[in-house]
């Protein structure tokens, strides 16, 4: 799963930009990359296949400072996990842009391009969004604004940060279908996919909702919803440790999983278990009316949460008697599904992120399903929303 981190601020944003990425590592990824604006003005990127550390290597032989900046780590989905496929993309050396989820029309965008003289470098879907950004440029000056106007011609899912070489006060981000954060600093600001990757640096965080384009400078947030409104979206203050976010003295990320399960099995049941009954109400007002209703379940989720949902079927079936089905999300989201009297649908996602899982609880929806419940390791996602 991809990870976006930006940052503006009156200092050298480059060591936040390396560590929010290594904060993100948990989420996989076969590539990484930054890029900054320069006290020269001039926008210059790293980019390399493997961890983060690759990447940090190469910015440390050959340093870039600057005070606004992006980066990603990357999961290949259109063009191969290579340097060149690795964002940040450049356009005219003028633009840059980091991008997490998938433009469904991006041939039909590609052709219009080379078309006006666009040479592409790369088989992303994403080299696409930094041209029509950079084009649209030309007509209409203000980075927010171009913006604005670009994002009505993707289709698909995007979350997006990007910055311009002339306009280098600023970092805008526009989300649909994909998640972003917004940290607050002192005379500093940041963007982030996940809050985890931010949690160094602050602890005050403005989540965008579907639709919003972002403007962030050093000292203001300016926020516009999907009928281009000036918003204000609420302020969170997050009260817990950065702990979760390091691999403290493990491996990598896996291992600290599996030797936190007690703990987080404990932690989980609290407030939800009583010495001989669940307590229903910390599911909701409306829980206790819902469960007493269900007669089947059906849990969707990828990767390893697919593999937690399969032990929770034989948890269900021979605990509860409730039949259970279990479906890889990529699967559910694209069949034509027949939902069975009184089903209750499960997402499981570690981020509250997970986009194929994400698309199949907004069809889910849709399918008429008794009702829905979210599982995920994070107290404010998509999946809850």
């Amino acid at each position: 799963m991809c990870g976006i981190v930006g940052a503006v601020a009156e200092r050298n944003i480059t060591a936040i930009l390396i560590e929010g990425l290594k904060r993100l590592e948990y989420r996989g990824y076969d590539s990484a990359g930054l890029a900054v604006l320069t006290q020269a003005g001039e926008l210059e990127r790293r980019r390399r296949i493997g961890k983060v550390s690759e990447l940090q290597a190469a910015v440390v032989a050959d340093p870039l400072a600057g005070q606004l900046g992006i980066a990603h780590t990357r999961w290949a989905t259109h063009g191969a996990p290579t340097e060149g496929n690795a964002h940040p993309h450049f356009s005219g050396d003028e633009v840059a842009v980091v991008h997490n989820g998938i433009i469904e029309n991006h041939e039909e965008l590609r052709e219009e391009l080379k078309g006006l003289g666009y040479i592409f470098t790369s088989q992303t879907d994403t080299e696409v969004i930094v041209h029509l950004i950079h084009h649209t440029l030309k007509s209409i000056p203000d980075l927010a604004d171009a913006l604005k106007a670009a994002v009505k011609r993707l289709h698909g899912a995007y979350g997006l940060a990007l910055i311009s070489a002339k306009q280098p006060d600023r970092l805008v981000a526009a989300r649909s279908g994909s998640p972003l954060v917004i940290g607050l600093g002192l005379g500093e600001n940041f963007l982030a996919s996940d809050q985890l990757a931010l949690r160094q640096v602050t602890d005050r965080f403005m989540y965008l909702e579907e639709g919003d384009i972002a403007e962030i400078r050093r000292d203001q947030v300016s926020i516009w919803d999907q009928q281009g409104n000036k918003v204000q979206r609420e302020t969170v203050q997050y009260h817990e440790g950065a702990e979760a976010a390091d691999k403290g003295n493990y491996r990598h990320f896996m291992l600290k999983e599996i030797h936190e399960q007690p703990s987080v099995v404990q932690r989980t049941l609290e407030g939800r278990l009583g010495k001989d009954h669940v307590l229903v109400q910390a599911f909701g007002p409306n829980a206790a009316d819902l469960f007493t209703k269900v007669r089947n379940v059906q849990i969707v989720a990828c990767g390893t949460s697919y593999h937690a949902g399969m032990v929770a079927r034989y948890w269900l079936e021979s605990l509860a008697g409730i039949p259970c089905q279990v479906e890889v999300a990529s699967e559910f989201r694209y069949r034509k599904v027949v939902v069975q009297a009184d089903t209750l649908f499960v997402s499981i996602s570690q981020s509250g992120e997970t986009a194929d899982t994400l698309a199949a609880l907004r069809n889910a929806k849709e399918l008429g399903f008794l009702g829905s419940l979210a599982i995920c390791n994070v107290g404010i996602e998509l999946v809850g929303a």
